[in-house]
């Protein structure tokens, strides 16, 4: 335990040192937000990547989906590296750092109001985007806390939930996004030795893989088919609403306003790729194994009442196969993974409160030392409330990421998408696409539906709507970036 709590604070020390180190070395809001503009190809692979994968992936959905799906759970792994990733770097990284340069936007909403000439589209998305990443942000402190709670015997869910949030905070109000892309680095060489440690002792604390998939087929032989149990559908919504969602998830997309230049794109494309494919693929099958090892017996804690605590069913595996001299070693990878992906949703959702809300209508002749000083505080606010969420609980993670994800993939997909590659969708695609996309994702959640179900449904719809409503109403031939 005493070692554990010393190479934390050593980790917690580097963190703050490299904060302190990139507020030296942001002079504005532009150093603050986006790098200024001047982040390699390897910095952005592993920001990207890191972003990307959280303790939601870890905790929640590689228990959860392992769980019920078994081995094809790893098909979503697969999708999201081969589409959220190589997908996304391939079709949208230059147009995106080419537009942003050209136009001068360093925010989606302002791309949306300068794409569709409409202020309104900008106000709507920057209030979707703080809205709906508030409960992702939460439930990554509640992955986090749930790993914490396993780890350190007498803490409380609700102090490590605390303790998160101020270290988040401190992070990164200190050094914004310098800060950010150089620990990236750190947090994705940390993520890769410790998904391929966590590979090596759960196969070998089964005596390979052969015990693994014997003991899956006696219980269900759906688990290590091509489809799992669940069915089809069930893993296409997951899959689609996992790998889809990063075309127009803003934290992803803000990665190509701060790259470099062109020549960066293909390498950061191929080792995000590859760093993807590590880590989601091994994340998926290592959830697919919990019903080899968890038991009532072997995790109590995970089957009390009778129930199933699928967001313990991670942490309670880790801590069976992981050697307790090593498993500060797992802590560290989750906590690098998450605290990657809040710094970005801190970041996006910070800018859309005060670069799009604030300086697009309220304080529009503010200073740049005002705007980043309003951005320090506007993090801090969003941090309190991803806090509250995740003191709350409203839901397992797979569900609240599901909601986030759904919502504001389906929002963005059409008019970020269409208006990036075709000069023809227009405001009124825009309009239709991004609200009924987004009412139904809502609509069918709160009907019933699955999360993931509802918001691939929603975004399916948000890329259909725009162009049909676009051609509809006679097209228009805009200027794109």
């Amino acid at each position: 335990m005493a070692s554990r709590i010393i190479i934390l604070v050593l980790y917690g020390l580097t963190i703050i040192f490299f904060g302190i180190r990139g507020m030296r070395k942001t002079k504005t809001f532009s150093d603050f937000l986006l790098g200024g503009g001047k982040i390699g190809p390897w910095m952005t692979a592993f920001s990207y990547g890191t972003a990307y994968f959280s303790a939601v992936v870890f905790i929640g959905f590689a228990g959860k989906v392992g769980w019920g799906f078994g081995y094809s759970g790893v098909w979503i792994g697969v999708s999201n590296a081969f589409i959220g990733v190589l997908g996304v770097w391939g079709l949208l990284a230059w147009k995106i750092k080419r537009m942003s340069t050209e136009l001068g936007v360093t925010t989606m909403s302002e791309f949306l109001e300068i794409r569709y000439k409409s202020r309104g589209i900008k106000l709507f998305s920057s209030i979707v985007i703080f809205i709906f990443l508030i409960p992702y942000s939460g439930a990554v402190f509640i992955g986090l806390s749930y790993l914490f709670k396993y780890s350190f015997q007498g803490i409380e869910y609700w102090h490590a939930v605390v303790f998160m949030g101020v270290f988040t905070a401190v992070y990164l109000v200190m050094g914004g996004y310098k800060s950010m892309a150089v620990l990236d680095m750190f947090f994705g060489m940390v993520m890769t030795l410790g998904v391929i440690m966590l590979l090596y002792f759960t196969i070998s604390g089964a005596d390979g893989i052969g015990n693994i998939t014997q003991k899956l087929s006696g219980i269900n032989p759906r688990l290590t088919s091509v489809v799992g149990p669940p069915g089809v559908w069930p893993l296409f919504s997951l899959a689609f609403l996992t790998s889809v969602a990063p075309f127009a998830m803003p934290q992803l997309i803000q990665k190509f306003y701060a790259i470099k230049d062109k020549e960066s794109i293909r390498t950061g494309m191929i080792a995000s790729t590859v760093f993807a494919l590590l880590i989601g693929g091994i994340a998926y099958f290592v959830g697919s194994t919990t019903r080899f090892y968890l038991t009532p017996d072997t995790a109590p804690a995970v089957f009390q009442g009778g129930g199933l605590n699928v967001d313990a069913l991670m942490p309670a595996l880790m801590r069976i196969v992981i050697p307790d001299y090593l498993f500060i070693v797992i802590l560290v990878l989750i906590l690098s993974a998450s605290m990657s992906t809040l710094a970005s949703l801190v970041l996006v959702s910070s800018s859309s409160l005060v670069k799009d809300l604030y300086a697009g209508f309220i304080g529009k002749n503010s200073s740049d030392k005002k705007l980043t000083m309003l951005m320090r505080l506007g993090s801090v606010f969003f941090i309190i409330l991803s806090v509250i969420i995740a003191l709350i609980k409203p839901d397992t993670i797979v569900s609240i990421l599901g909601v986030s994800w759904g919502a504001i993939g389906s929002a963005f997909l059409g008019p970020f998408v269409w208006g990036l590659f075709t000069k023809f969708a227009n405001s009124y695609g825009a309009w239709a696409s991004g609200i009924i996309g987004l009412a139904v994702t809502l609509s069918m959640y709160l009907y019933g539906f699955s999360s993931p179900e509802a918001g691939t449904i929603g975004m399916i719809l948000s890329l259909i709507i725009n162009p049909a409503v676009s051609l509809l109403t006679g097209g228009r031939k805009e200027k794109q970036g």
